[in-house]
């Protein structure tokens, strides 16, 4: 079989939802009700998921089971994320109580004027300030899961982002830089507060800034009282995608129950993840995932996924390349933002990218000697997420791997510090 004979991995499907985390006790009763329902009726779909979370009420030599509304509850926690049902019902009830005293203005103390909350966007700073936190807040968002991320001096270094930023996601430069410069100096005035609590979820974005701000604390000469938020899964929430999707009340739970003091072992971490990203070969990145980070478990699994984005060795497309062009094959001609929403929602095993980062995937697939994609043409300017978008014979080969990509490419492409180019040889990716 020759290499372009070679079949791709099968492609994996997810169906995600953003559910707001705020579970229902009186919903998740009825749940339980008509999952035992559905098994008298002897339900196929309801019979996997008691196999699934409940395997031992099964009778092995029948197959039959005697199921009680006792078993459906248990299977109805920890489809939820808990042990037990009356786990369930408690944090359901401290979630209802928290709810009531946001709507009622009376919620306890959480922290206090200097305290500061970082976060690697906006998306949870008015959940904040709804759930009644008091500090201040402040966006750090350089997105170093996109574009060079060199080891240069400091202000080379800014300089590079910001045209980065500025090129990649067609914004003006004048506006970038000043943004770039009020979140960077920033970090020279954490000293100002008394408690610096970082938010992070589980996925590459989020995790090399988390990596660049720890090792931006090692060099601290004294620090405030830094605290970390950082989770890859969430109670009641299935299909956690990140912590802009979640209920102001479950970001009180969070502070109360995910919430601890970074240690001297993270900060280690992450000054050692933010030089490895930085090198201009992935070695050093792999031996930090062959660790597994037990000091950020999410931090390995989100290095293994930045990595992804190395060309693979039979296209040169990187993963996000390659489900995108999937996309567009399986359903063409389909609208960018709904490539967009089926990629966040059904493909991308640990999702990333914001709207903006995406297409900037599509122009550089476009914008190939050889076009992998077209564009519909419009008589009026039309935005990217209302395009049709189609793929070309050129992207049909190059997904089958009867053409690499890389021969086509007319600009770098880099994957933290590793430079891709036409010209030069550089890491791959098995499949």
């Amino acid at each position: 079989m020759t290499s372009a004979q070679q079949p791709r991995p099968a492609r994996r499907h997810f169906s995600r939802t953003m559910f707001h985390g705020s579970i229902n006790f009186e919903q998740q009763k009825k749940r339980a009700k008509e999952l035992l329902k559905s098994l008298k009726q002897n339900d196929r779909t309801a019979r996997g998921r008691l196999e699934k979370q409940h395997p031992n009420t099964l009778d092995l030599d029948t197959g039959t089971a005697d199921i009680k509304l006792a078993d459906c509850q248990l299977v109805i926690a920890r489809e939820n994320g808990f042990a037990s049902w009356p786990q369930l019902k408690a944090h359901c009830d401290r979630l209802y109580l928290r709810k009531s005293q946001i709507a009622s203005g009376n919620t306890p103390q959480l922290d206090n004027e200097n305290t500061l909350h970082i976060r690697c966007g906006w998306d949870i700073k008015h959940g904040l300030e709804i759930a009644g936190f008091i500090g201040d807040f402040h966006e750090f968002s350089d997105p170093f899961c996109q574009g060079p991320v060199p080891e240069e001096s400091i202000n080379t270094f800014y300089e590079i982002r910001t045209k980065f930023i500025s090129d990649a996601y067609g914004l003006p430069i004048k506006e970038i830089r000043t943004k770039q410069k009020l979140a960077y100096d920033k970090l020279g005035h954490l000293y100002d507060y008394d408690h610096v609590v970082l938010w992070f979820e589980h996925d590459s974005y989020d995790q090399l800034i988390l990596a660049c701000l720890l090792s931006h604390i090692s060099e601290m000469l004294s620090r405030p009282a830094f605290e970390l938020i950082c989770v890859n899964e969430v109670p009641g929430v299935p299909d956690f995608v990140g912590l802009g999707q979640l209920a102001p009340e479950m970001l009180i739970w969070l502070w109360e129950n995910r919430r601890i003091a970074i240690t001297d072992a993270q900060v280690e971490l992450g000054t050692t993840v933010w030089k490895a990203l930085r090198a201009k070969t992935p070695e050093g990145l792999q031996d930090i995932i062959s660790s597994r980070t037990p000091d950020i478990p999410p931090m390995a699994v989100a290095l293994e996924r930045h990595l992804q984005e190395l060309p693979a060795k039979l296209t040169g497309l990187s993963l996000t390349q390659q489900l995108a062009l999937e996309i567009i094959n399986d359903h063409e001609p389909i609208k960018g933002v709904k490539i967009f929403a089926r990629l966040m929602r059904e493909r991308e095993p640990l999702p990333f990218l914001g709207d903006l980062m995406f297409w900037h995937v599509l122009s550089e697939l476009a914008q190939a000697k050889d076009p992998l994609i077209s564009y519909e043409k419009t008589t009026t300017p039309t935005p990217w997420p209302e395009r049709l978008i189609t793929l070309t014979s050129t992207g049909n080969k190059v997904l089958k791997g009867e053409l690499d990509y890389l021969d086509l490419i007319q600009s770098e492409r880099w994957v933290g510090g590793i430079k891709i180019t036409p010209q030069t040889a550089c890491p791959r990716r098995a499949s």
